[in-house]
C-alpha cells in the first residue's frame, strides 16, 4: 500500500500534515497499468494482473453476460466510491448492476454482485478487507475467484444482517452453481485451462443450481 500526504494550500511554505485522499485525487494517478483504489483515504496499489487473473476475468465475465437477463448490467473493472467522504473507492474485477444504474464518474450504488480474482499480492485484502468493505457497503453477493492452474475455485459470499456468509466453494471441474444475482453455472477448471472453454465453463445444464 502506498500513501500519499496532500499539499496544504492555505499555509504556504509549510509542511502539510497527511490529508486523506478522495476520489477526486484518483485522476492525478499514472496512467501506468497499475490500480489506483483508495482504503480509508489511502492509496492501495495493485500491479497489474498476469494472464492467468486476466484469463480467468474475461472468461467469468463473458459468461456472465451470456447467462444475464435484460434487468441487469455486466461491467469489468468498475469504479465504486463507498462511502459519502469518498475516501474509500475500490475497483472490482467484474460486477453486476441493475440495468439503467450507470452513474458518473462513479458508481455509489452497491452493485448486485462483486468479484475479485485473486492475485498473489490480494489474497489478504480480497479475502478480508474487501470482504468486510463489501458487507458494509451492502453488496447482495461476493464470489473470491481463485485462478490457480492447478486448483482453480470460486467462494461464493451472502450477505446476511450486515456480514457475508459463504454459501458454496467449488473447485476444479466441479460445477459452480447459483442463482444471485440470476441463475449461472461455471467450471472453475475452464476459466482458465486451455482448450474449449466456451464449451464446457457452463458444465453439464442438468445439474440443479442453488
Amino acid at each position: 500500500m502506498v500513501t500519499m500526504a496532500i499539499s496544504d494550500p492555505e499555509t504556504p511554505g509549510s509542511t502539510p500534515p497527511e490529508k486523506p485522499l478522495t476520489v477526486e485525487d484518483l485522476a492525478r494517478m499514472p496512467d501506468d497499468g497499475q490500480i489506483y483504489e483508495l482504503a480509508d483515504g489511502r492509496l492501495d496499489v495493485t500491479p497489474a494482473p498476469a494472464s492467468p487473473h486476466t484469463r480467468a476475468e474475461t472468461r467469468l465475465s463473458w459468461q456472465l453476460i451470456n447467462s444475464a437477463p435484460e434487468d441487469v448490467e455486466i461491467q469489468t473493472g468498475p469504479g465504486v466510491t463507498l462511502n459519502d467522504q469518498r475516501t474509500s473507492h475500490r475497483i472490482p474485477d467484474v460486477a453486476v448492476f441493475r440495468a439503467g444504474a450507470l452513474e458518473r464518474p462513479y458508481f455509489t450504488t452497491p452493485p448486485l454482485l462483486a468479484v475479485e480474482v485473486v492475485s498473489p499480492e490480494s489474497v489478504l485484502r480480497d479475502h478480508h478487507r474487501k470482504k468486510r468493505e463489501y458487507a458494509a457497503f451492502g453488496v447482495e453477493s461476493y464470489w473470491i475467484v481463485d485462478p490457480s492452474l492447478e486448483k482453480p475455485g470460486i467462494i461464493e459470499l451472502r450477505l446476511s444482517d450486515g456480514e457475508y456468509t459463504e454459501v458454496t466453494q467449488v473447485l476444479g471441474d466441479d460445477v459452480f452453481a447459483t442463482k444471485q444475482p440470476f441463475p449461472v453455472r461455471i467450471v472453475p477448471t475452464w476459466l482458465v485451462a486451455d482448450g474449449p472453454w466456451r464449451r464446457h465453463i457452463g458444465g453439464e445444464a442438468d445439474t440443479p443450481g442453488r
